[in-house]
């Protein structure tokens, strides 16, 4: 299972998952006031890396609390339907936690995969980002043992911020995650991989728009594949890291200038690791920003589709 190439087998939901149609893309409101999503969920540690599943049902994150693994653990939280509230979060375990970091959670939109970054030995060194894979897409505890996605993803250095675009049409799945590799900007940079017929991902492309000499980093896309969401201390930033949003036209378009959310989201405290949910009305991050209940703790702003 520590082969740097997910098997072929495995990655056929990845192809036969809904196609985008850019023409119907929704409009959205703007983003409502963030959300703390309270003392059962958050703890005095740090509470970050949201990654939610596509019913709204269970809400991963990574957290240092007491009773992991060790270093940083995922953790998941699980709740009947949308309007109940999240139970006692319970930690994923030693098929998915090490003594090391397992840090970012975030799922393939079929829900059988998990994608995830980890400081663990095994892979290419430094941070590495890796891959487990479940055959009930309802069980939170049914994940396989990770492998490493290997050395066109994976560097030396940090690389970490994963998230899956399943594709459309000519438009392969693609991994979009961040990297402190050399030949970027500067700091941690976008970079995109394409799944390749054989299961493996390709080589990483930079993606220069998305990156700047500060740091960029986890981006989280939405299911057409026509918005971004990173966080970053570039300039313009209201604190340190902020969350900044871009789209595209089309799947074949560049990505626009990052714009900064705004102070509605924003704070001169921390914002990071933001993940949209699968119907992009919902926003997840962690913040330091006062009020919370120690270190770093999760949040959530809501949007509307607006009439078009």
């Amino acid at each position: 299972m520590r082969s740097a190439v997910i098997p072929f087998a495995l990655v056929v939901a990845f192809l036969s998952l809904a196609t985008v149609d850019p023409v119907a893309a929704p409009n959205f409101s703007a983003w409502g006031t963030p959300t703390n999503l309270g003392a059962v969920v958050n703890s005095p540690f740090v509470d970050g890396g949201p990654g939610i599943s596509k019913k709204g049902l269970s809400l991963y994150f990574h957290s240092n609390r007491p009773g992991g693994m060790g270093d940083t653990d995922i953790w998941v939280s699980q709740r009947a339907s949308v309007d109940a509230a999240w139970g006692t979060p319970v930690n994923l375990g030693s098929t998915i936690n090490t003594s090391f970091a397992e840090t970012v959670p975030t799922f393939s939109r079929d829900q059988h995969w998990m994608f995830f970054a980890s400081t663990r030995p095994g892979g290419q060194g430094g941070n590495d980002i890796w891959a487990s894979w479940r055959q009930h897409t309802h069980d939170d505890f049914g994940w396989q043992p990770a492998v490493n996605l290997g050395p066109n993803v994976n560097t030396a250095v940090f690389d970490a911020g994963q998230t899956y675009f399943a594709g459309d049409g000519p438009f392969p799945p693609t991994l979009f995650f961040i990297s402190g590799r050399p030949g970027g900007f500067g700091s941690n940079d976008v970079y995109a991989s394409e799944l390749q017929p054989d299961g493996s991902f390709g080589t990483a492309t930079h993606i220069p728009e998305l990156s700047s000499p500060v740091n960029d980093a986890r981006p989280t896309i939405r299911h057409d594949g026509l918005e971004i969401v990173i966080f970053s201390n570039r300039a313009g930033s209201l604190g340190a890291n902020d969350l900044w949003g871009s789209t595209r036209a089309s799947l074949a378009g560049s990505w626009s200038l990052p714009e900064n959310l705004g102070p509605i989201i924003n704070t001169v405290a921390e914002e990071f690791q933001p993940q949209l949910t699968s119907d992009g009305k919902s926003l997840l991050f962690g913040s330091n920003r006062p009020g919370g209940f120690g270190d770093f703790d999760l949040y959530v702003s809501v949007r509307s589709k607006a009439a078009r």
